[in-house]
């Protein structure tokens, strides 16, 4: 069987933690920031858990991971 192409845009966006769960950053925190609140700049600065939904789609972008 042949090796799976990754896509290499989802690798830089997506890792995986040690339990196995696909983690993503959080959007609206690069540019347009001067009107948004610190509580909110705050806020998305972290990283959230992809939606068990997306998880599927995610493997098939990085069969690897």
């Amino acid at each position: 069987m042949p090796k799976l192409k990754t896509r290499k845009a989802a690798a830089k966006r997506l890792r995986a933690t040690g339990s196995g769960k696909i983690i993503r950053r959080k959007t609206n925190k690069s540019h347009l920031l001067e009107h948004k609140s610190a509580s909110r700049k705050r806020r998305l600065s972290g990283t959230a858990v992809v939606n068990e939904r997306d998880v599927e789609r995610v493997h098939l972008m990085l069969p690897y991971l």
